[in-house]
């Protein structure tokens, strides 16, 4: 089932929408869930209010295959350009702005989107449900995934488990590439990062340097944490159809041995 309701995020003072998966067995037994917090809430679950009308179609897949796991979904921010400020933790970079073809003073309140999630929402929702308060992961897609590798960074010892689906690092590639370096990521678990092959579809040079860009950042990673995956998906697209598709072995990967 799935439970919506509002936060107000101090932070950046307003409320947003907190959608929660809860599993099938949730309310016949008095056991304790992993949680799995996403961002892009609203293309999470469901196709209804999906932007483009196509989701993740989670809750069908979770309720299909009795997963047992708590989601706890954050819809963005749909003003301007507030999901980029809120997903990127610096302020778009050099390589940025060449590839968007113009200066851009967007991001940069990555932080303080993270710190919420750590030191307001975290806890009600463990105040909320029957969570396993330390077995805590985060997945994201495009900005998605750079915001969770940033927040793998700042909070190795809370997200211990990672996704970055198709991560848009280029936002922040040169402040991400340091700050994965710098980091102590002792405390992850597992990491997975994927990209597709036809993500750019009309540019094949540009869909090689996001691959390169990504890669540079998985080696990294690999080199620090033990159990790392990284796909590149034939064909892959960057969209919610082709993100649906795969979304099922990121989860196989995250909790396999749930």
């Amino acid at each position: 089932m799935i439970e919506k309701f509002h936060v107000y995020m101090s932070t950046f003072h307003q409320e947003r929408i907190i959608r929660v998966y809860l599993p099938l067995s949730y309310h016949e037994a008095n056991k304790t869930y992993p949680v799995l917090y996403m961002h892009d809430g609203q293309n999470v679950f469901e196709d209804e209010g999906a932007i483009k009308g196509v989701s993740l179609g989670l809750k069908d897949y979770l309720d299909e295959n009795k997963t047992e796991i708590i989601v706890v979904a954050i819809d963005l921010n749909p003003e301007g350009e507030e999901r980029i400020n809120e997903y990127c933790p610096w302020v778009n970079g050099a390589i940025a702005q060449e590839i968007i073809g113009h200066n851009s003073s967007s991001g940069g309140n990555g932080e303080q989107y993270v710190d919420f999630i750590v030191n307001e929402l975290k806890p009600l929702i463990d105040d909320k449900y029957r969570t396993l308060k330390e077995h805590t992961s985060m997945a994201g897609i495009s900005l998605g995934g750079l915001i969770s590798t940033y927040a793998a960074c700042r909070y190795p010892h809370i997200f211990k488990r990672i996704a970055a689906i198709s991560p848009g690092y280029y936002r922040n590639q040169e402040e991400i590439e340091v700050y994965v370096r710098k980091s102590d990521l002792s405390a992850i678990e597992r990491f997975y990062m994927d990209f597709g092959t036809h993500e750019i579809s009309d540019d094949r040079e540009l869909n090689k340097q996001f691959t390169e860009m990504i890669h540079s950042i998985y080696e990294i990673l690999s080199s620090k944490i033990e159990d790392t995956r990284y796909r590149s998906i034939q064909d892959g697209e960057h969209n919610y159809t082709s993100f649906k598709k795969r979304i099922g072995e990121v989860l196989t990967y995250l909790y396999s041995d749930q």
